[in-house]
């Protein structure tokens, strides 16, 4: 008797990304041109050249598999023109019935530090259990996560880099509750969304699913990190130590944040429906704030200056622009009074237009751009917000 075990994977999506640099494209055309004495064909011939620059383009592929009808795998690559190795991802997702299990690896990986800079780990892997939201609010979380080499500025910043890329073997624990109390607010009701017209009565329902109560509401979260470091402490081949910044094996921190939020119209008329503004203030690191207190009031004077024990404003506004679309303003700031300058410091902005798909409930194509980075892109985005 034989017994055969088949495995069937069933695609979920398969996509394919791209990117193409014409910032970058007119500024190598404009060098050329200018250094050009008489035109002649082969001055059109070095301009033709910049068009098929492999730098100019980056090139992805994605694609997400169903293993079982309670696991998936997701992987990605990516190659950049300028660069010889790709950037892959794999990407291991189990449901339970209360928690979500993820194991995630990359090399190189890709990370964003506070200021907006990034940098690059050669490898990276994660194992994480997280609990789902519950009811009364509690939220926690359990995993291990391992650096390996020395990460590397991709914006070419002569500067350390932050301490939790440094190579080692990382346990962590966390735990948040979240509370959320409404001022007031509108509750959409049938007839709100049914609309009189020449073909009679139709059912019009808003733009975004998640913007259609105008309210007023605030909201806060306390949580709390425990870590503990393992390795990292050995030397690269050119003597330079991995963990230059005095990693401690051995942390516990609390943070927490306040939201207040303001929701005018319901987003469903074509024109003056939808008015919002959120303000959030996030403490990153309490015990890095009370050590700033506490060295303010002493005669001791520390000149290093950890970047967590300043407190953060993060601002979003949002108008309709008409229909679908929508204008948004998302800014971050620093609230510190050091270096000089008094008042909070702008951080990041980004202002982006927004264009709400009704099908999709609460999808949107987004096209952002960032003067501080210098950075742009449009997106698809499904149930963000």
């Amino acid at each position: 008797m034989n017994s055969q075990i088949m495995w069937t994977l069933h695609f979920r999506w398969l996509g394919l990304t791209g990117q193409f640099r014409p910032k970058k494209l007119m500024s190598s055309i404009k060098a050329d041109l200018s250094a050009v004495d008489e035109w002649e064909l082969s001055t059109f011939k070095e301009v033709a050249k910049h068009f098929i620059d492999k730098s100019l383009f980056s090139f992805g592929l994605c694609s997400q598999l169903s293993l079982t009808s309670a696991s998936s795998l997701m992987v990605s690559t990516e190659q950049h023109g300028e660069k010889k190795g790709r950037r892959n991802r794999v990407m291991l997702f189990h449901q339970l019935p209360f928690h979500d299990i993820t194991l995630e690896a990359a090399w190189p990986e890709l990370f964003i530090d506070h200021k907006g800079r990034y940098w690059e780990v050669p490898e990276s892997i994660s194992l994480g259990l997280s609990s789902l939201v519950s009811e009364s609010g509690l939220r926690y979380r359990f995993g291990i996560h391992k650096n390996g080499g020395h990460p590397q500025s991709v914006n070419a910043i002569y500067d350390e880099a932050p301490s939790a890329l440094m190579p080692g073997l990382c346990a962590k624990a966390a735990f948040s509750y979240e509370k959320s109390r409404d001022l007031w607010r509108q509750r959409e009701k049938q007839e709100d969304g049914i609309v009189k017209t020449e073909r009679g009565l139709v059912w019009r329902p808003s733009y975004d699913i998640r913007l259609r109560e105008p309210h007023a509401a605030i909201s806060g979260i306390i949580g709390g990190t425990c870590e503990a470091w393992f390795g990292g402490s050995r030397e690269h081949g050119d003597g330079s130590s991995a963990d230059a910044k005095k990693r401690s094996p051995f942390g516990a921190d609390l943070f927490a944040s306040a939201c207040c939020t303001f929701q005018h119209g319901q987003f469903r008329k074509r024109y003056g429906d939808l008015t919002r503004v959120d303000a959030r203030l996030n403490i990153c690191s309490a015990s890095a704030l009370a050590k700033r207190v506490s060295n303010l009031f002493s005669s001791s004077v520390n000149g290093a200056k950890d970047p967590l024990s300043s407190p953060r404003l993060n601002l979003i506004f949002q108008q309709q622009v008409a229909g679908p679309i929508v204008f948004r303003v998302d800014s971050k700031f620093l609230l510190d009074s050091s270096g000089g300058r008094a008042g909070p410091h702008l951080e990041d902005f980004t202002y982006s237009l927004n264009y709400s798909l009704r099908l999709l409930r609460s999808g949107k194509v987004v096209a952002w751009y960032s003067p501080k980075r210098k950075e742009g892109m449009i997106e698809l985005r499904l149930f963000e917000f």
